[in-house]
């Protein structure tokens, strides 16, 4: 199992997610529950479909964090 990293942003009618290891790996929803359960089935989706293209998948290198100004 791997763990990768997922930026989560406020949109203009939602909330959207992407997967900075994973582009165009994506998902948007109205709530942020949804948006959540939304890119969870996107890594998912993104994954099986890279295996089954037979493209490596790449180990997350991502990382999260918050910095103060």
């Amino acid at each position: 199992m791997k763990r990768y990293a997922v930026v989560f942003e406020r949109a203009a009618h939602g909330y959207a997610a992407f997967v900075p290891d994973l582009p165009g790996c994506v998902a948007t929803g109205r709530t942020r529950e949804l948006v959540e359960r939304r890119i969870r089935g996107a890594i998912e989706l993104h994954l099986a479909g890279m295996r089954a293209a037979r493209i490596p998948v790449p180990d997350p290198s991502s990382w999260t964090g918050a910095v103060e100004v």
